[in-house]
């Protein structure tokens, strides 16, 4: 894939938040909601383009398994900024539940309303099995999952199961997603020429590739005339690049856990995080996140910018697991500082 590594500078591309609402030890999920409200109204003031919510389930450090449900209660307590789902696990849910509960929410706030969607679990098995009972669904049969959910938003469907229609939501134009971590949603965006949200942030060696796919079957379609490829990526920042390295050992910490099969609240920040991993750890850990950027604002916007330069990417979405409210908002703003959007 040939890349004009000139084309594109920070201040021209548009920057999103991914809010996973973590759960901190010593608070509580109240206290989590709280704190998502806090930083989608900040944001929102500093000129972010879109906030999503992630789903996640059975993880005690994510408050966000009931996803619609908490991309309302943001949408309702900001004013324009684009709310939305990063994403909704389709497979785990009836697509029809999914058109009526974005068509809610998109009724409720016209034109501020995102649906990205996923195949993954966002879970283990034993939980995805809990949610999808008599469903058998493990994601072989996204596709056609995805074309029953557009289906009921699209009024001129002739899909065989338009005796079942969608109130709310048909007739609504709710721009749809697809995120992916390798290459099979990245092919499935471009064949049906819908945007592609790719998760960086947790599998930064495959981005390149998904990127190239998504970009050379790309077809245009109703909803997109050329690609539109947005990337997820843990940034933390702070005053010095000391101070964001010990701040980025929560995320670290909340990884090795889910390496460890240890269920606990997003961990404070620790001193010396290399000393309480063994070889094989550190290597995992490099492996999901290993294109964080991590550093003072002088670092993040270098490293930025060289991520821009790679990817040429037409929009970040930044997640940053920061165990302190006060520095989790702190690092967003730094972003704001430096990209002057």
């Amino acid at each position: 894939m040939s890349i004009d590594t000139e084309q594109k500078q920070l201040h021209t591309i548009k920057f999103s938040v991914l809010d996973l609402a973590p759960i901190t030890v010593g608070s509580t999920i109240t206290d989590s909601f709280k704190n998502t409200v806090d930083l989608a109204q900040h944001v929102e003031k500093w000129g972010y383009n879109r906030y999503w919510l992630a789903e996640h389930h059975n993880i005690p450090s994510v408050a966000s398994s009931a996803t619609s449900v908490v991309i309302g209660h943001v949408a309702a307590n900001t004013t324009h900024i684009r709310v939305g789902s990063g994403g909704i696990m389709l497979p785990n849910h009836a697509p029809l539940v999914i058109a009526e509960q974005f068509g809610t929410l998109e009724s409720l706030f016209p034109g501020r309303i995102d649906l990205g969607l996923g195949r993954a679990p966002g879970t283990d098995q034993l939980t995805a099995h809990a949610l999808r009972r008599g469903q058998r669904s493990d994601g072989h049969d996204f596709p056609e999952q995805l074309a029953e959910l557009r289906a009921y938003f699209n009024p001129a469907s002739t899909s065989a199961r338009r005796h079942v229609r969608a109130f709310p939501g048909e007739g609504l134009n709710i721009p749809i997603w697809l995120l992916g971590s390798s290459g099979f949603s990245a092919q499935l965006a471009a064949q049906l020429g819908l945007p592609f949200s790719f998760a960086s942030h947790f599998s930064p060696n495959h981005t390149m590739q998904a990127l190239e796919l998504y970009r050379r079957y790309f077809k245009p379609s109703e909803v997109l005339q050329k690609p539109y490829a947005m990337l997820g990526i843990n940034v933390i920042a702070a005053e010095t690049d000391e101070e964001a390295k010990l701040l980025a050992t929560s995320l670290q910490q909340q990884f090795l856990n889910l390496i460890r099969n240890k269920e606990e609240p997003l961990q404070p920040p620790v001193e010396n995080l290399d000393g309480l991993m063994s070889e094989h750890e550190k290597a995992a850990l490099q492996q999901q996140l290993g294109g964080s950027i991590i550093g003072s604002p002088k670092t993040i916007k270098e490293k930025l910018q060289a991520f821009l330069n790679d990817t040429q990417a037409d929009e970040f979405m930044v997640t940053s697991q920061i165990f302190d409210h006060k520095a989790r908002l702190r690092s967003y703003e730094i972003i704001k500082d430096i990209v002057k959007f």
